[in-house]
């Protein structure tokens, strides 16, 4: 993962500013965490729920549970959904950029980031 280049990349999209190393690392690092760590707490918790529920023993405690497991299990598919969806949509955007005469453009530049990738699509 050479965001260094991604970088220079993305001075062009941004007027000769550029991004600071530290901020494109962790922007790539949030979407990567987001889109696989908050379904897996999601899923996580919600088989906690239905555990507890499961050894109260209690009809009415399991239905709950039950209810609540998911409800968060559509919570994480949701989540992990439009973490794709983004994704997708940056790409094929960053792709049309690239092919076009725009190839240095903000959404370019937003596809390397998010993909980890060097710049060069």
């Amino acid at each position: 993962m050479d965001l260094i280049s991604t970088l220079d990349f993305c001075q062009t999209a941004l007027g000769g500013q550029g991004i600071p190393t530290a901020i494109g690392k962790l922007v790539h690092l949030v979407f990567v965490a987001f889109q696989i760590v908050v379904p897996l707490l999601l899923i996580i918790w919600g088989m906690l729920d239905f555990a507890k529920a499961v050894i109260a023993q209690k009809e009415d405690d399991i239905k709950a549970g039950q209810s609540k497991f998911m409800k968060r299990l559509i919570a994480a598919l949701i989540v992990f959904l439009i973490v794709t969806i983004v994704q997708l949509a940056i790409n094929i955007v960053g792709n049309l950029q690239a092919n076009s005469d725009q190839s240095g453009s903000a959404w370019t530049c937003a596809k390397a980031l998010i993909n980890g990738q060097d710049g060069q699509g």
